[in-house]
């Protein structure tokens, strides 16, 4: 009798140990979060003034040294720059603030940075700033194209027999005479609708229509410069 005690007794152990008590199955792991990135702050070259710091490679070029603060949760920076007279845009990567950039001498150029964090296509963009790098014997620099500020590029806009054109005008001579501004259906083919010293004007528009503006900017010196074409449709 002790001895089928402790065979039975030795058996429920093994089973026990065998098929009982199991651990749960472990929890996954959550998942890494990373934080986005914030937007840098620009410093140099500053916003609407001549860029005369540099190293001059020619006549034509030459190169600058562009800065930035650094962001937080920040890994690497873009810069992007438009040539304000062709609109050739270029793109430089930096993994610290600044970035050393040849350009051409005597164009106006703007600029701002986008900020990227490894692990998250979340990105962060600084304000754009403007600036004309200096050129050999320019005494007097041609105002920035002018910009957009209403209606804005692409919209659509519920007006009715008028809308006002509204723009934004800088130079770096501080030197701004007065403004073109060329209006119609038709992109290859604007009409002036006259010269103002103002930022603004008035234009006669149809429901339904798509229409098409751009803004002549002229100094003191009789130096000009051509904004973009600008696009609105009105219902």
């Amino acid at each position: 009798m002790k001895y089928k005690l402790s065979f039975l007794g030795l058996l429920s152990v093994m089973l026990i140990s065998c098929g009982g008590g199991s651990d749960p199955d472990p929890e996954p792991e959550p998942p890494v979060t990373v934080t986005p990135p914030s937007a840098a702050t620009l410093i140099f070259p500053d916003n609407n003034t001549e860029c005369n710091e540099g190293t001059v490679i020619n006549d034509t070029q030459s190169t600058v040294n562009f800065r930035w603060t650094n962001s937080e949760n920040t890994d690497s920076y873009q810069v992007n720059l438009r040539n304000l007279d062709n609109n050739n845009t270029s793109r430089t990567n930096s993994s610290i603030n600044s970035a050393d950039i040849t350009i051409l001498r005597g164009v106006p150029y703007e600029w701002f940075v986008v900020s990227r964090a490894d692990g998250t296509n979340e990105t962060a963009t600084s304000p754009t700033w403007r600036f004309y790098n200096q050129g050999p014997g320019v005494e007097n620099y041609a105002p920035f194209p002018a910009e957009v500020v209403s209606p804005e590029r692409g919209s659509t806009v519920a007006a009715s027999g008028t809308v006002s054109l509204v723009w934004a005008g800088s130079d770096v001579d501080n030197d701004l005479e007065d403004y073109e501004v060329f209006f119609g259906t038709d992109s290859s083919a604007l009409v002036s609708l006259g010269t103002t010293t103002d930022s603004t004007l008035d234009a006669t528009v149809v429901s339904g229509t798509v229409y098409y503006w751009r803004i002549v900017s002229r100094d003191s010196q009789g130096n000009t410069s051509q904004s973009e074409i600008f696009q609105f449709k009105i219902l």
